[in-house]
């Protein structure tokens, strides 16, 4: 009787062992985060600058002891930035590894596969690497860290306009999600400028079969042409476009991946503008870039710095959700995040926002390097 009392004694302990912190994807010692993102293939230079800068900050906070006693282990799946990829990762890391919440995915197309996923579980989406409109959505449970497309091409396109007087603005755009959504913005930032559209091209995602859309930009013969793709095949453009003579200005949005961008065109690149969502990664007067930069080891790439902060931000939302953190604290502590210090970048949530950060900076490629500019020249 005795033996069965203390074999009983013993399962309860382990049962409550078990059961001792009951919201997925959090126990006593860890609390695991999921990231789908392309780390292989044509894009992976975007998640693998996205990562190390997450891990970069995550791996401190680890080594400091964690978040309010819990380390954070960040599970990562290479998707190849193939939206059927990302939903297949999305359930893994949903069903079979049971993380608390997901962050830091790259791309519209994939983020797009997945959110009907997300929405149905309910689950917490921290940092996104897309600045697609349907994401900013407050009743969803993503928090943005980045500004939208339409704030970069709007911002190009207003430069454009008002600062070297351009009126025929042209569009090449990856034909996905990702590229109508930059699209999209390209038009209305015309439309808010009194200006139309002078005609537009495209390429296939995870391509760089960009020979007809340089053929046709070269028939609209455009002042400016703003790029919406990845940075493999908008380098291959702007090197071809050169070659055959056309003399627009060239311009990208941030999620091209300016290093890689920049080292995919060489000598070609020399006076594109890239429009940017993080200040610079070389101004180390702004403490998060210093701190960033400390962790590295070296300066770091603009994604780079964008993971680091997106990190930070996770961080703290779940610094705040408290030591009893539920997915509902946790949701909780981000709505209630205002005007939070990142070191030098700020960044605010509300129950009725769900975007940290609005501002969007511009750089112009000089001398193989990404030069911050206040106006377009």
């Amino acid at each position: 009787m005795t033996r069965i009392k203390i074999g009983l004694f013993c399962l309860v302990c382990m049962c409550i062992a078990a059961i001792s912190y009951a919201e997925v994807g959090v126990t006593d010692a860890e609390i695991l985060i999921g990231q789908s993102c392309a780390l292989e293939g044509p894009a992976a230079g975007l998640g693998l600058e996205l990562k190390a800068g997450a891990e970069a900050y995550i791996n401190q906070v680890n080594r400091e002891g964690g978040v309010n006693g819990r380390k954070i282990k960040l599970i990562s799946y290479n998707d190849g930035y193939e939206p059927d990829t990302c939903i297949d990762n999305t359930r893994k890391l949903i069903d079979d590894d049971k993380v608390f919440l997901l962050f830091g995915y790259v791309g519209t197309p994939t983020a797009s596969a997945a959110i009907p996923i997300i929405d149905e579980v309910g689950i917490p989406f921290v940092g996104p690497f897309t600045g697609a409109g349907f994401l900013r959505d407050p009743q969803r449970k993503v928090f943005n860290i980045r500004g939208t497309y339409d704030q970069e091409t709007g911002k190009l396109v207003k430069s454009f306009h008002r600062d070297m007087g351009f009126t025929k603005i042209a569009c090449l755009y990856q034909n996905d999600a990702y590229g109508k959504a930059g699209l999209s913005g390209v038009e209305k930032g015309l439309e808010a400028e009194g200006l139309t559209l002078a005609g537009s091209a495209t390429y296939e995602r995870n391509t760089v079969a960009v020979k007809g859309a340089v053929a046709t930009m070269k028939k609209i013969d455009p002042d400016a042409i703003i790029m919406v793709g990845a940075y493999k095949p908008c380098a291959a453009f702007i090197k071809l476009a050169k070659q055959i003579g056309i003399n627009a200005k060239f311009a990208n949005i941030s999620f091209v991946g300016t290093a890689n961008l920049i080292e995919e065109m060489g000598a070609a690149g020399e006076g594109t503008y890239i429009s940017q969502v993080m200040p610079s990664p070389a101004d180390t007067s702004i403490p998060v870039v210093r701190e960033c930069t400390d962790l590295l080891g070296r300066q770091p790439m603009y994604g780079e710095l964008e993971g680091f902060v997106d990190a930070k931000v996770l961080v703290k939302g779940l610094d705040n959700a408290g030591a009893n953190v539920t997915r509902a604290a946790f949701i909780g502590a981000m709505e209630d995040l205002s005007r939070y210090d990142a070191g030098g970048v700020i960044v605010s949530y509300g129950p009725g926002d769900h975007q940290g950060i609005d501002e969007v900076f511009l750089t112009k490629v000089i001398g193989g390097k990404p030069i911050p500019v206040e106006k377009l020249q």
